[in-house]
């Protein structure tokens, strides 16, 4: 996984006019004037594999 993944839309507007900020996974957008932060909190089980065959 890379250090730094960009993310394609806007949480808020969904507009694309993204561009880093200052700070670990922060992002602004430049449409909707909103900052916000990407962050990721760790992995999950495949519901598919656990429990045997469904």
């Amino acid at each position: 996984m890379s250090e730094r993944a960009q993310p394609f839309h806007c949480p808020y507007c969904g507009d694309e006019n993204l561009f880093p900020r200052e700070g670990a996974g922060a992002w602004e957008c430049r449409s909707c004037l909103r900052g916000f932060t990407v962050q990721m909190t760790g992995m999950i089980r495949d519901p598919r594999t656990e429990g045997g065959a469904p």
